[in-house]
C-alpha cells in the first residue's frame, strides 16, 4: 500500500503550484474545473511519484486575513448577527490553523544534501518566503530547515 496524494485547500492555486514548481521540481498539471461545484485543482507530480494536490472553492476561506474581518465587523453596527457569527467561526478556524495544532502539520521534500538544504534555503530567503527555522540537525538527526508555502503552509526541506 502506498499514499497516492496529499492534498490542500488554497486560495490562490497558480501561486502555490508556481511555489511547488520552482523551489522543489514539482511538475504542475492542467487545471480540473468543476462549475457545478465551483471547484478547481491542480495535481502536483515530483520525481519520485509523489502528489500533491492543490484545491480551491471560493466558499473555503480559512486564512489569517480573517481576524481582521472580527474587528472591523465588532464596529460596523449594520452587519447582521448571522454575518458577525460566520466572521468569528473564520476567527476561530483561522487562529487554530495558523498555530501548532493535532493533524497534518507539514509536508516534508528531500533535496539529496546539506548543501542542497542550505542552497534552497537561502535562496527563498532572499526571494521572500518565510523561514520559520533555519537549517539545522535536529534531536532525531534530520539535517533541516522550515519554510511556508505562499499560504502559510509548513515545508520542511530536507536531506
Amino acid at each position: 500500500m502506498k499514499i497516492e496524494h496529499v492534498a490542500i485547500w488554497v486560495k490562490d492555486i497558480d501561486k502555490v503550484c508556481e511555489f511547488y514548481r520552482k523551489y522543489l521540481g514539482g511538475v504542475v498539471h492542467p487545471l480540473y474545473h468543476n462549475p457545478a461545484k465551483q471547484f478547481t485543482s491542480r495535481f502536483i507530480t515530483f520525481d519520485d511519484g509523489a502528489r500533491l494536490e492543490v484545491m480551491h472553492r471560493p466558499d473555503i476561506d480559512v486564512g489569517i486575513e480573517n481576524v481582521w474581518t472580527v474587528t472591523s465587523l465588532q464596529s460596523n453596527t449594520h452587519r447582521s448577527a448571522n454575518e458577525k457569527m460566520r466572521a468569528f467561526f473564520r476567527f476561530l478556524t483561522s487562529a487554530v490553523f495558523h498555530v501548532e495544532h493535532l493533524g497534518f502539520t507539514h509536508l516534508s521534500f528531500s533535496v539529496g544534501s546539506k548543501e542542497e538544504v542550505d542552497r534552497l534555503t537561502q535562496q527563498m530567503s532572499s526571494e521572500g518566503t518565510p523561514i520559520v527555522g533555519q537549517p539545522r540537525t535536529t534531536g532525531d538527526g534530520y539535517y533541516q530547515s522550515v519554510v511556508l508555502d505562499p499560504e502559510g503552509n509548513r515545508i520542511e526541506i530536507t536531506i
